[in-house]
């Protein structure tokens, strides 16, 4: 038993890791499209931001601990594979540069787990409408509306100003509004690893069904792998985040910046695990229209919404094969190697295919005698 539920800790740990690179973007990206810091400097900002916003509220934790699934029915076999079962999802989209939601991927992976175990009836799906669904709905519309109305009325107040002397200022308030949106993403998404580690710790008998606060270690332990995980960075994510979607300027950069941060300590105080990626995204939509709906680029911003819909059900397939696997002999061994193969398997492929793409030093001819 607690070598087992020491593998689910990992494994919930480098979920963690892989959300923080995976969700890099969400809170530096516009800074670095709009040069109000360059990406080493928003990196390292961002990662010390969000280990300090993990320490705010635990309000995400309970709610992934107590509303998702029934705690009754959950084994450290079920919470193993609905790990697993996200952070395959999390490093497929990853790849290929999409800015998924790991909020969705990690509810999704626990659902299909659970229900692959125990059927529907385990999942609380009450719960799961009325604080992950309906708020990871909004969330990217109040994105769009906030950041849009915060970009008229900056725009607005500097109508007469010398375009150069806006964005430098703009520049510097990027400084504040990105430090924002780091740290209200720690407060949101380092504690969904911490719901998970608690209910693996209720499950294993060691922390009472009704607890108020998880362990200082899990949360210590949450917040330094989600920091760790945002100093690794995802540029690809970053580049689309920045400047596919919609080519922003340092004033509109601060609005959407500003919206998404807003809207992230908003849920974080109602328990509420919205997805910082939907948000921020939709805040940059926001933002961006403000030059006209032609300034947005609707085809990539589709190809997120497509991920955003198949998050929850793809990540709740493979949780639900991993269940599967773990009834084998030995099965939560193998998905724990399972775990290490994807993970080594898509870090080796993102490797192969930079590598690809960099351009050749071109041959030098040998020097004439």
């Amino acid at each position: 038993m607690e070598a087992a539920l020491w593998a689910v800790v990992v494994v919930a740990l480098f979920f963690d890791f892989t959300n923080g690179f995976h969700d890099t973007a969400n809170s530096i990206a516009t800074s670095v499209s709009t040069r109000a810091l360059s990406p080493r400097a928003a990196v390292a900002s961002a990662s010390v931001l969000n280990f300090a916003g993990a320490f705010v509220s635990i309000a995400v934790a309970a709610t992934i601990a107590k509303g998702i699934v029934d705690q009754e029915a959950i084994t450290l076999d079920i919470v193993l594979a609905g790990l697993v079962g996200a952070i395959t999802w999390n490093l497929i989209t990853w790849f290929f540069g999409l800015p998924s939601s790991s909020s969705h991927a990690l509810v999704g992976g626990m659902v299909g787990s659970a229900m692959a175990a125990d059927g529907a009836d385990v999942v609380q799906w009450d719960g799961i409408i009325d604080k992950v669904l309906i708020p990871s709905l909004l969330a990217p519309f109040l994105g769009v509306f906030f950041a849009f109305v915060l970009i008229l009325a900056v725009t607005w107040l500097v109508a007469k100003r010398s375009p150069t002397k806006v964005n430098r200022v703009f520049r510097r308030a990027q400084l504040v509004s990105g430090a924002f949106v780091a740290f209200t993403h720690g407060t949101n998404d380092a504690q969904k690893t911490m719901g998970i580690i608690a209910l693996a710790l209720v499950a294993s008998g060691h922390l009472s069904p009704d607890f108020e606060r998880p362990p200082t270690w899990v949360i210590a332990a949450s917040a330094l792998a989600m920091g760790a995980g945002t100093y690794a960075g995802g540029w690809r994510i970053i580049r689309t985040l920045g400047q596919r979607i919609a080519k922003i300027d340092p004033p509109q950069g601060f609005a959407a910046q500003t919206a998404c941060a807003s809207i992230l300590a908003g849920t974080a105080h109602f328990g509420f695990p919205v997805s910082t990626t939907q948000t921020i995204s939709g805040s940059v939509l926001g933002a961006g229209a403000i030059r006209g709906f032609s300034a947005v680029r609707w085809g990539v911003a589709g190809n997120i919404v497509v991920a955003w819909i198949l998050t929850l059900p793809a990540a709740a397939l493979v949780g639900a094969a991993m269940e599967v696997v773990t009834r084998l002999p030995a099965g939560d061994v193998i998905v724990f190697v399972l775990a290490i193969l994807i993970s080594a398997g898509a870090f080796a492929a993102r490797r192969w295919e930079t590598r690809k793409l960099l351009p050749h030093e071109p041959e030098t001819a040998p020097a004439a005698a």
